[in-house]
């Protein structure tokens, strides 16, 4: 009879400390993906936000245009003083920075899309993880319960009153 009830009684803490030490552990585990969660919604914030003209590629984009827009009319105003004209043309040169700008603008576009689609995707795959996390905790905490009703079961054997307390 002694033996059922300490029986019972060692089968219930075991079952009770393992499932609150694999819940802890599982609760560690959710933190560090919230972490990882933040982290991913931080580099979206700020990749999604950058002005694309200020990114370096696009900077030297413009300057080259600018360079190459210069050196342009340099020539056509050395051309028109030699040939006696009078003004330089300089819709084309307008043109290009206009050509520039915009292919910078639809790179910029093209670059927040596959910003959005990434961060989309590993915020599925983070939430992923937390779900089957949570499913583990709550498995851990039936294992814990089930531990509990047969400690219980035992200790009601042991001391001979399975009959007694069910009628």
């Amino acid at each position: 009879m002694l033996g059922g009830i300490i029986g019972g009684a060692l089968g219930a803490a075991g079952g009770i400390m393992g499932g609150l030490s694999r819940n802890r552990h599982l609760g560690q585990q959710i933190n560090a993906i919230q972490a990882q969660q933040a982290e991913n919604q931080n580099w979206y914030d700020q990749r999604y936000n950058e002005d694309a003209t200020q990114r370096a590629d696009a900077q030297r984009i413009l300057t080259l245009t600018a360079e190459r827009m210069k050196r342009a009319n340099r020539a056509a105003a050395g051309t028109a003083a030699v040939m006696g004209g009078v003004d330089v043309d300089r819709s084309q040169s307008s043109a290009a920075m206009a050509d520039a700008a915009s292919q910078i603008a639809v790179a910029g576009a093209n670059r927040k899309d596959e910003i959005e689609n990434k961060y989309i995707a590993r915020k599925n795959e983070l939430q992923g993880q937390i779900n089957e996390l949570n499913a583990q905790k709550q498995n851990a905490m039936d294992i814990a319960n089930g531990a509990i009703g047969g400690a219980a079961a035992g200790m009601e054997k042991g001391m001979g009153l399975q009959g007694l307390l069910k009628g």
